[in-house]
C-alpha cells in the first residue's frame, strides 16, 4: 500500500496547520483536512482506517498529541480529497483528537474535537505521524471514539499498514 500527501518546501502546507488563514479555522482551529492519496491496498481489505499524531508533542505537553482519527473508509478509496473531514466526502466514522482534553481546554463542539484538528506546534517545527492501515474488516466504532478504544479494536485486524511523516511548521 502507498500514500501520499502533497507538500510545500517539504512541509505540510500552511492552510492545514497553525498558519491556516481564518477561513481554514474553526475557533482557532485548523479544520481544513489535507489530500491523500491511497493506492495499492490489499485486495482482501474491507476498510481503511487513519490516525495522525504528534510525537514531538511529548517532550512539551507530556503525551503524544492526536489530531485526527478515522476508521471505516471504503477499502477502494484512492482519495480522501481536501477538506474530507468537515466535509464528509468520503464516508468514514471520526473520533476523538486532544483538543477535547481538560489539559487541551476541554473543547466539546464536535467540529473540533471529532474531526480534523490540524498541526499547532507550539515550540519548534514538528513532525506528524500519518498512519494508513488496511483492515480485514469494518471496525465497530462510534463517532468519537478515543485512540486506544480504535487500538483494542484493530488488534488482529490490520492486513498493512504504512507510514507517512509530515513536517509542519511552528
Amino acid at each position: 500500500m502507498n500514500i501520499s500527501v502533497p507538500l510545500e518546501n517539504g512541509m505540510l502546507a500552511d492552510k492545514y496547520g497553525k498558519h491556516a488563514p481564518a477561513s481554514c479555522q474553526l475557533e482557532g482551529h485548523p479544520t481544513v483536512s489535507f489530500p491523500l492519496t491511497i493506492a495499492d491496498v490489499p485486495a482482501n481489505a474491507k476498510s481503511l482506517a487513519l490516525t495522525f499524531l504528534d510525537w514531538d508533542a511529548v517532550p512539551v505537553g507530556g503525551f503524544c498529541w492526536i489530531h485526527w482519527l478515522a476508521c471505516n473508509f471504503p477499502a477502494d478509496t484512492t482519495l480522501i480529497p481536501e477538506n474530507a473531514s468537515a466535509s464528509g466526502a468520503v464516508p468514514c466514522v471520526q473520533g476523538s483528537n486532544s483538543d477535547w482534553s481538560p489539559l487541551a481546554g476541554s473543547w466539546t463542539d464536535p467540529r473540533i474535537v471529532h474531526r480534523y484538528a490540524g498541526p499547532y506546534p507550539p515550540d519548534k517545527d514538528h513532525v506528524y505521524t500519518l498512519t494508513v492501515y488496511a483492515l480485514d474488516t469494518e471496525l465497530d466504532l462510534e463517532e468519537g471514539y478515543f485512540l486506544n478504544e480504535f487500538r483494542r479494536a484493530v488488534r488482529g485486524h490490520v492486513i498493512e499498514e504504512v507510514v507517512l511523516d509530515l513536517p509542519s511548521r511552528a
